[in-house]
């Protein structure tokens, strides 16, 4: 493959912090690179508390047990998202309700929240694709009317805001992933972000196995003990380590990747009418051959750059974004598509047939039509690849 959909980007200090935290003598966690990075993010976005963990999916579970979600509640959230977002819920014994995306965005429509609340709702998941923020004002005003938990899902968002607010700052939880597909990532990794001061005390607890071995560790109790619930969510410091790394190059890493997004869209802007296949004059080569079909379609209209964490194109139907990933594939650039409808999925049908009966038709356009091309720090010149 000439051009892989992802390369993790390596800065080059990786190995050198691995290195100190080893020598350092504690590896196990919460130590200075965790302290490093949860500080960076707390000052850099105005986080009240962030806590690393081992995934975002890890963070979403710790949300689930801080709202203490059990059997019989209700959590709406999107349809069109990983399967991480409704997992950490449905653990806990909870019936996840799913709201269409938006008809111009992948986004959950905010205007369908509403009509989904029961008695039995406790919380609102938000997945901000992209990087793209969904409606906060609205969402965050619906929640407080009915007295409900929102929990910003910015496993995509870093570096994204909303009117001058850090995703993921918003909502009472909010969850980040630092996954290689990431913009900033160390393999695998995530980090949870408490924004009401109410719930630190005991997500540090949920954090540490259940107990409350990091007040210890302040001096703050001369003992600890097992308190409440919770699991082994911390990463290593050789995890921590690396994630600095990244963090220290945030935006020069930033930049690159816009001027990539921004390359692409003035590629494809150029005609918003016709997907372009390689170059212009390859195109209607084949066009004028009859062997490669331009396809019509519909430009996404981004109504901003967000962080730039993917770009992606929408087609009109399975079969044109089919053809269109063959034919880069066979030019050796790889394009993949993105979620599968939650509501379609086997699991929904055996668990919540409710909601596998509905119609969400736009989350089940993107399912079929979207497609991400390659955008990392290292891809060459579009113009000398597209």
């Amino acid at each position: 493959m000439k051009i892989p959909f992802n390369k993790p980007y390596l800065t080059g200090k990786e190995l050198q912090y691995i290195e100190e935290a080893v020598s350092l003598g504690k590896i196990s966690g919460n130590g200075e690179f965790s302290n490093r990075c949860q500080r960076f993010f707390e000052v850099r976005y105005g986080f009240q508390k962030c806590l690393l963990t081992t995934s975002c999916t890890d963070a979403l579970e710790m949300a689930a047990l801080l709202f203490n979600i059990k059997s019989g509640d209700e959590v709406i959230m999107p349809s069109y998202t990983f399967v991480s977002t409704a997992n950490a819920f449905v653990l806990r014994g909870a019936k996840v309700v799913f709201v269409d995306s938006k008809a111009d965005h992948p986004n959950m429509d905010e205007r369908l929240i509403e009509e989904l609340i029961t008695p039995k709702t406790k919380a609102i998941v938000v997945v901000h694709y992209a990087g793209q923020a969904c409606e906060m004002d609205v969402i965050m005003d619906i929640a407080n009317r009915h007295g409900l938990f929102v929990i910003e899902d910015a496993a995509q968002a870093i570096d994204s805001y909303y009117k001058g607010k850090a995703l993921g700052s918003i909502g009472h939880l909010g969850t980040m992933s630092f996954h290689e597909t990431k913009n900033i990532q160390c393999g695998e990794g995530g980090m949870l972000m408490i924004n009401d001061p109410e719930l630190i005390k005991r997500a540090e607890i949920i954090w540490e196995k259940g107990t409350d071995r990091a007040a210890f560790f302040r001096g703050e109790v001369d003992k600890y003990g097992w308190v409440d619930l919770g699991s082994s969510f911390l990463p290593s410091e050789v995890t921590a380590a690396f994630l600095w790394a990244q963090l220290e190059n945030l935006d020069q890493i930033q930049t690159r990747r816009k001027s990539i997004w921004e390359d692409y869209y003035a590629l494809f802007n150029e005609d918003s009418a016709k997907i372009k296949l390689l170059n212009a004059s390859y195109c209607k080569q084949m066009k004028n051959e009859g062997e490669v079909p331009i396809f019509n379609f519909k430009f996404q209209n981004f109504k901003f750059i967000a962080n730039a964490h993917l770009f992606y194109l929408l087609f009109p139907d399975l079969d044109s974004r089919t053809e269109y990933a063959k034919n880069l594939k066979e030019h050796g650039i790889l394009a993949v598509f993105h979620y599968q409808s939650l509501h379609r999925s086997a699991f929904a049908q055996k668990h919540f047939p409710d909601q596998y009966r509905r119609e969400l038709p736009n989350s089940d356009r993107y399912s079929d039509c979207l497609l991400r091309l390659p955008l990392f720090y290292e891809l060459p010149e579009l113009s000398t690849q597209l």
